[in-house]
């Protein structure tokens, strides 16, 4: 019988202690989501005994409802103009550097362990793809140059759909007699086109809904957005096509469009990514039994294939997917090491113990320690490789100031956010030779921290954070004003 006290405080506990270790991890240097996987394995079964775990299917579930979530933060933080220009690249990794991650790794584990093709295929799948959670985490915020974060992100955000297909598609020729090899070709680029065409059309349908309903509390439009991201996945998922690549482009969308409450949504989605990501990660920890995953044989089949995959395969498949586009070698070594593996291979690890595939739990323990040494490794060296390299920019500051705006959903009007750049027209002028739209006010002005008071005479610098209250009927002409960048 469950206790749902108990319950409600054991989850409430693991969410702080989980928000406590992003801190350590920093200071420590290494990704958040091997503290995560840490806690997981610690209160478990194995651990502490806090907590018996062994649900593959409950754990499958949550992964892939974090997942959404995760993935729809990412595409909502992802400028397209950005991604447009790494587009070919990203694609290329996206499905030809995972196919030829999953052959490399295949013939690894095949050669040295003597596993059966189809398995080693299978295992090969299974860690073939990055993982948004973990690129996302990692890269967040950090002064990589911007369009080696930006081929990263998108790759891991496209590259899921491949790995899960190519799992799924091993998974049956291993436990049905007559496969159609032809049809699961087909039903590939099915997958692949019909995420791609659904997430278009429900990520503007989301946007026009977003913008036409006026609800009663500005606090709904977050929830309205997730809603939209889980309605995209399902009723992808349902027409048998890529749901997770349905939900990156619908969020892309969504992201870069002109958008009631922007600010708003953006914020709730970054709180819920981490608290999607803090109990994922958790969860697959409590998952894997430290008994069975620190045992010789998984140890040294685990680090021969993380071996494998970080020095050989991933290097090979970057190489091959860029090949005659505009990366040099040293960019190429970078994003080499930066393919890490995260939640989306544990994740699927899950698949070949839910079809009934003999040695899965084995498969799921050998996965979890390569994904557990992949994080380990090349996480915690990503930043300290970019600067050996000469692929840092200047260092990204947080701004200390913030500012919460509390909103009526029958107000027609809106706070617009705006960072005075160097080539603005703005610059070094006064607010009253400054010709607005009708009813547009500056009400704030941060200065290196510090709040101005917006007075007739101010003069604007370059790198002022204005606040600017606009109607939403004003608000075309205020963006034709700075059409030239972001707000």
């Amino acid at each position: 019988m469950i206790n749902i006290d108990y319950s409600i405080l054991l989850g409430s506990l693991l969410l702080i202690i989980g928000i406590i270790t992003t801190k350590f991890s920093t200071r420590l240097g290494m990704p958040a989501l091997i503290l995560f996987l840490a806690v997981g394995m610690i209160v478990g079964s194995d651990g502490l005994g806090i907590i018996y775990f062994d649900n593959a299917t409950y754990a499958q579930l949550i992964g892939v409802l974090a997942l959404i979530i995760i993935l729809f933060e990412g595409g909502l933080q992802t400028r397209w103009t950005t991604v447009k220009a790494v587009l070919k690249p990203s694609l290329s990794l996206a499905t030809v550097g995972v196919l030829i991650t999953t052959s490399v790794v295949a013939v690894v584990v095949n050669l040295l362990f003597n596993v059966p093709w189809l398995e080693a295929f299978l295992i090969g799948s299974i860690v073939g793809s990055t993982d948004a959670a973990a690129v996302f985490a990692v890269l967040k915020g950090q002064n990589i140059n911007p369009k080696l974060g930006s081929t990263l992100e998108a790759e891991s955000g496209t590259n899921d759909p491949m790995a899960m297909f190519l799992t799924l598609m091993f998974i049956q020729l291993l436990t049905i007699d007559e496969t159609n090899v032809f049809l699961l070709i087909l039903s590939f680029f099915w997958q692949m086109g019909m995420g791609l065409l659904i997430g278009v059309i429900l990520g503007k349908l989301a946007t026009m809904a977003i913008n036409r309903i006026n609800l009663d509390s500005s606090g709904l439009y977050p929830i309205f957005a997730v809603a939209f991201a889980l309605l995209t996945y399902s009723f992808t998922a349902l027409a048998h096509a890529s749901g997770l690549l349905a939900v990156y482009v619908a969020a892309l969308v969504i992201g870069n469009s002109d958008l009631t409450y922007k600010t708003s949504i953006f914020r709730f989605n970054e709180g819920f990514a981490w608290m999607m990501q803090i109990l994922m990660f958790i969860i697959l920890g409590l998952l894997v039994f430290p008994s069975q995953l620190f045992t010789a044989d998984v140890m040294v089949k685990g680090i021969l294939i993380s071996v494998a995959l970080i020095f050989v395969a991933r290097p090979i498949a970057v190489y091959v997917s860029t090949i005659k586009m505009d990366f040099n070698h040293k960019e190429k070594i970078f994003v080499s090491w930066a393919g890490l593996r995260g939640a989306v291979p544990i994740v699927l690890a899950t698949f070949p113990m839910l079809a009934g595939i003999a040695d899965s739990q084995t498969i799921f323990n050998v996965v979890f320690f390569v994904v557990f040494t992949s994080a380990l490794i090349q996480g915690s060296t990503i930043l300290l490789l970019a600067e050996k390299l000469g692929l840092t920019g200047p260092k990204k500051s947080t701004p200390a100031h913030s500012l919460e705006l509390v909103s009526i959903g029958k107000a027609n009007a809106e706070i617009i956010e705006y960072e005075i750049h160097k080539e603005d027209l703005l610059v070094d002028k006064k607010i009253v030779d400054i010709i607005f739209p009708e009813n547009v006010l500056i009400n704030a002005i941060i200065r290196s921290d510090k709040l101005i008071t917006p007075r007739g005479d101010t003069c604007l610098l370059e790198g002022d954070i204005l606040y600017i209250l606009t109607p939403r009927s004003s608000k075309g002409k205020l963006k034709e004003m700075f059409k030239d960048h972001e707000f």
